[in-house]
């Protein structure tokens, strides 16, 4: 890049700021509460306090991440709403996947059906016939 006027700016929203702490049993999950808190790290009452769960499930292709929002008012509710918060997120995760699997198909290219040499469709054409991705 070359120079720092291409860089973007990182930094924190002072007015949004988090103290986190995690609860887990080591082996399923865990549970981040997130309490506001001012930009002096005091607990900011103006705001609510949020859940979040984090998970992953093994796949044939590796773990899968999940992370989530908790609809909860203190941590024995966000205990008692983690399993079924954390199945509608690997729903929703699925529904993606497959979305983006629907997309990927769509994109294809499939060499010999454009005008470019030697039938590819593109300059010097797919070698052996093989398909393409834009």
């Amino acid at each position: 890049m070359g120079s720092e006027e291409q860089l973007p700016e990182i930094a924190l929203d002072n007015n949004a700021l988090y103290q986190e702490e995690t609860f887990t049993d080591g082996v399923n999950g865990s549970i981040h509460r997130l309490t506001p808190v001012s930009s002096d790290g005091s607990p900011d009452s103006g705001r609510a306090v949020r859940f979040t769960g984090h998970t992953q499930l093994m796949t044939s292709a590796g773990a899968l991440p999940l992370s989530f929002e908790i609809d909860a008012g203190n941590l024995e509710e966000a205990l008692q709403k983690f399993p079924e918060a954390a199945r509608d997120n690997l729903e929703q995760t699925i529904k993606r996947i497959e979305e983006m699997r629907r997309e990927q198909a769509s994109s294809l290219y499939v060499p010999g059906q454009g005008g470019g040499p030697q039938g590819g469709g593109a300059p010097g054409g797919a070698p052996g016939g093989g398909l393409q991705m834009p």
